[in-house]
């Protein structure tokens, strides 16, 4: 099995006999025996080239599973079973990993040292199943069979202004937009409509500053341009920055973890995942408002 493993992840007897510190030919023999053992055939040999067949990609998930399962004896038998090393790719917005993810990763650092961590900060939802990362932070409901995913809060945001803003402006009422300038995520009318949809008047509403950037809206609301939405626990915690249109029920949003399927068996991802759901979980701590306006979502899927 692991001959056969090695050889479908490298493509090649030479290059899985050098992954395994074995000879090709002796791959070439245990591939062999393991298809006259089971009475398939696992590669099809076409001219120098190997071609994994159906049947040898149905096997996969199973040979990678004793892999693990194999790899997690030797730990064992070596005294090394608590070692928890490699590099483990996280998919997060601009947001989150900027503000949320930090003080998580510090944890997960004196836990795990020998652990690398790749952050890709992005609001481009990664393709879990090509590879893109290991694992996601999103905020929609996963679809895709092949991937795990757990539901761990409903975050919240409201509207923030700078100090200076305020001081200019005033404090804004939701019946009166007509001196506010809001920081703009798009060129569509997707928040427009939002905001019409929450209870403001439509026809004066003004985005002089657009972008798509998380880090580069909540600059400009910072830099006293205009008024923009945030996560409460980012908005809150950021001096100098005041909470308007108080009327308004916050904006709750799904916080979702999602991995690949191989977070059954990948050690690494395991325990990155765990501490993610328990870190991320913690930040809701102190629950939803009495008034808010909730995305729905649902709770049952893939575990």
């Amino acid at each position: 099995m692991r001959a056969f493993l090695a050889t479908a992840e490298t493509g090649s007897f030479s290059a899985a006999a050098r992954a395994l510190g074995l000879t090709q030919p002796s791959i070439s023999r245990q591939v062999a025996a393991l298809e006259a053992r089971l009475g398939v055939t696992l590669f099809q040999r076409i001219g120098k080239s190997l071609v994994i067949s159906e049947t040898g990609l149905a096997l996969l998930d199973d040979a990678r599973a004793m892999g693990g399962a194999a790899d997690r004896l030797a730990l064992v038998s070596t005294g090394r079973s608590d070692a928890v090393e490699g590099l483990v790719s996280i998919s997060a917005n601009e947001a989150v990993a900027v503000h949320l993810l930090p003080p998580i990763l510090v944890d997960l650092r004196r836990k795990a040292p020998e652990l690398r961590i790749e952050v890709i900060c992005s609001s481009a939802l990664s393709d879990l199943r090509r590879g893109e990362a290991d694992i996601a932070i999103r905020h929609v409901r996963p679809e895709e069979p092949e991937l795990v995913g757990k539901w761990l809060r409903d975050a919240q945001a409201a509207f923030y202004a700078s100090q200076e803003w305020v001081l200019e402006n005033g404090v804004p009422a939701t019946s009166d937009t007509r001196n506010v300038s809001f920081i703009g995520f798009d060129r569509t009318d997707q928040f427009t409509d939002r905001l019409e949809a929450m209870g403001f008047k439509s026809g004066g509403l003004s985005f002089p500053f657009l972008t798509e950037d998380g880090n580069a809206n909540w600059a400009l609301v910072k830099a006293g341009l205009g008024v923009g939405v945030a996560m409460i626990e980012v908005g809150d915690a950021e001096p100098g920055m005041v909470r308007i249109f108080k009327d308004l029920p916050t904006v709750e949003f799904p916080i979702w973890l999602v991995a690949h399927s191989e977070l059954r068996t990948s050690r690494r991802i395991r325990f990155v995942f765990d501490a993610l759901a328990e870190g991320l979980s913690e930040w809701g701590h102190q629950g939803p408002s009495e008034s808010s306006l909730s995305f729905p979502r649902s709770r049952n899927v893939n575990g």
